[in-house]
């Protein structure tokens, strides 16, 4: 008797199995391309790859989730298997393995609906916060009904085709089994070695390239990658020649290098105008869209009391955020570098005393605070920012009868401006200005907020927004009343856009975020109409209050900066880009470097156009550098201006 025929009765289950796996992960699939409208639409071609190379996905996630079964079947002796024990044993993990095919399958269809992506390295942050996670889950979500129905759903599944499962094995030996195992772990052997997350990204629809891919695989292999290493993955150039370049790109007129180190970026920057030591409030409103806003286009405006300001503040109109998440747009904020691979700087081991904004106005006698509405510890904001120079305050801080309203990510935007008001006054009454990063969180699933503030049903994005946009006004409206309002500068945008995810592998018009700044008595109301990235905010407003200090920074304050020399940079986890010139630079792993033309405006393919050897320089020379620097421990805030860069 062959070996097939000895082994099937014993591995039948699998055969049962694989046809649940494949059939929830094709119907999830189709779910999901369904719901990307437009973003797909009926395109055969685009539906014959999501599906031809997604089932490739899916048979190699399913060797990975099928060794559980696989392992049962082939220890478990032949006598236990067909008795009491191995069914009781076989349908509970039977079980077991559809019920997390049904749960994952959900869970991938609310990730989509908020990220417009498979399972990605979002996926894998949040799952280290349980606490919050769980939490937004539960409040977002009807849990209950939930479970009910992937519990119906599994039951379906799991009585359909039952007499494939019932335990037969009249022939197979011990020794039969382990050939067989040996097969499945030789072939989950080669399955980790020849594919790749990116190799399924051939087409230039993102949405395309996502949908073939598996969610499982996606987020295992998201898993992998949190942690990248720039010379490793990415087209580098030799470590003279980046340095070179990057000194050359961050060179701007107010700037003189302090050494001639090639790789020292230190530069002593020269104001143009008397230092005015103002207060500064940076208030980075949670996935502010500029859409979202009239003056930025978006019909109808959602944020009408921002619209009013508009006509009182210098507004910025193209300024792009660094990433997707919020602990890109901190990045950015306060220590002015590029967005490098992987995970955010916020989250990673040693990031004590590097060169931030807190560095300079603290060497300028302010009081610097970073003050949080939710818990710092998620994300590592409360250890970031407390070992780089600022003072945290979080939503400890706030006495519970002083919280009008709360979720699991935080109190209302109102509570945190309250907690504010009250440090500006302290602060103010010690004679010590200030500079304050307030990050908020109500504009946040599951979009809860005080009743009775806009007319708007709880729940929803839209009100969010709404809310988030009547708290900033309520919060000025406050702060006119105080002693030290005409003496602070109101910093206000977002740490990132409200969605992520759109055709192209990064889409430019996903980036636009508003920023305002307001000070009546100080700053002239108007317009700033050139590109501007995150990274430029800080040294912008060093800028504006006429500072002279020494740098590290490699944003640049914009009004110093000559016409032509803007760029921005724009990136997730992966994939890394330079926006200049109507160019986007596209760096990701594989040593793949690429360039498209940027749509701006809408959610379109982004074209592939010819690339500009010089711009591809640029954009290595600024990511392999800030990479290096910070793997090193040279952005450090007290380094004397001396570094030393490897010669590769």
């Amino acid at each position: 008797m062959s070996l097939i025929a000895s082994v099937w009765p014993r591995f039948r289950p699998l055969a049962w199995f694989a046809a649940v796996f494949f059939a929830l992960s094709t119907a999830t699939r189709l779910a999901l391309l369904v719901a990307t409208g437009d973003g797909v639409g009926f395109a055969p071609s685009y539906w014959l790859y999501a599906f031809a190379v997604g089932a490739v996905y899916d048979a190699a996630t399913f060797v990975y989730f099928a060794w559980p079964l696989v392992l049962f079947l082939w220890l478990v002796p032949r006598r236990a298997y067909e008795g009491r024990f191995g069914r009781a044993g076989l349908a509970a993990l039977c079980f077991a393995l559809v019920f997390a095919l049904v749960f994952v399958a959900g869970a991938e269809w609310t990730f989509w609906d908020e990220f417009q992506t498979r399972f990605n390295f979002i996926a894998v942050d949040y799952l280290v916060y349980t606490n919050e996670v769980i939490g937004n889950i539960r409040e977002s979500y009807p849990i209950g009904a939930i479970l009910v129905g992937v519990a119906f759903a599994t039951t379906c599944l799991f009585l359909a085709g039952r007499r494939w499962r019932r335990p037969a094995d009249a022939t197979s030996t011990f020794a039969q089994r382990s050939v067989f195992a040996l097969a499945w772990l030789a072939a989950s052997v080669v399955v980790t070695f020849a594919l790749r997350s990116d190799l399924k990204e051939r087409t230039g629809n993102e949405y395309v390239n996502q949908l073939a891919g598996n969610g499982v695989y996606e987020f295992f292999a998201a898993f992998r990658a949190s942690e990248l290493s720039y010379p490793r993955f990415y087209r580098t150039l030799p470590g003279d020649e980046a340095f070179a370049q990057l000194r050359r790109l961050l060179q701007t007129p107010d700037a003189r290098y302090v050494s001639d180190d090639v790789a020292d970026i230190t530069r002593d920057i020269t104001a143009d105008k008397p230092e005015r030591k103002l207060n500064v409030v940076l208030v980075s409103i949670e996935s502010l869209s500029a859409f979202y806003s009239g003056v930025y286009g978006g019909h109808p405006s959602l944020t009408p009391e921002l619209d009013r300001l508009s006509d009182e503040s210098l507004r910025f109109t193209r300024l792009y955020a660094s990433g997707t998440r919020t602990v890109r747009g901190l990045e950015a904020l306060a220590l002015s570098v590029p967005p490098t691979p992987g995970e955010s700087i916020v989250k990673r081991p040693h990031n004590e005393n590097l060169f931030s904004m807190a560095t300079v106005f603290n060497e300028k006698g302010y009081v610097s605070e970073f003050l949080y509405g939710g818990y710092g510890a998620f994300d590592n904001m409360n250890y970031f920012f407390g070992n780089n120079g600022y003072v945290v305050r979080d939503r400890a801080a706030i006495a519970p009868e002083k919280i009008h309203q709360a979720n699991i990510w935080g109190v209302a935007d109102e509570d945190l401006y309250t907690l504010a008001i009250e440090d500006f006054d302290r602060l103010h009454g010690e004679g010590k200005p200030f500079f304050a990063h307030i990050m908020t969180t109500s504009n946040h699933r599951p979009y809860t907020f005080p009743e009775g503030r806009v007319d708007a049903p709880q729940g929803k994005r839209e009100s969010a927004v709404r809310y988030t946009d009547w708290a900033i006004g309520d919060f000025l409206r406050r702060a006119k009343e105080k002693p030290w309002f005409d003496d602070t500068l109101f910093v206000i945008t977002a740490d990132h856009c409200a969605s992520s995810g759109g055709i192209a592998s990064l889409p430019v018009f996903r980036y636009h975020i508003p920023l305002w700044i307001y000070s009546p008595r100080n700053v002239q109301p108007g317009t700033f109409d050139r590109i501007v990235s995150q990274i430029d905010v800080g040294p912008t407003v060093l800028g504006m209050l006429g500072m002279s200090y020494r740098s590290r920074f490699y944003g640049a304050d914009v009004f110093r900066l000559e016409p032509g020399r803007e760029r921005a940079f724009v990136g997730n986890y992966q994939r890394l880009g330079l926006l200049r010139n109507d160019t986007l630079i596209e760096l990701a792993p594989a040593r793949h470097v690429g360039a498209v033309t940027p749509d701006y405006d809408k959610n379109s393919p982004q074209p592939k156009t010819a690339l500009d050897p010089q711009l591809a320089r640029e954009a290595m020379s600024y990511y392999q550098t800030a990479s290096y620097l910070f793997s090193n421990g040279l952005l450090a805030a007290d380094l004397a201006g001396k570094a030393d860069v490897a010669r590769q």
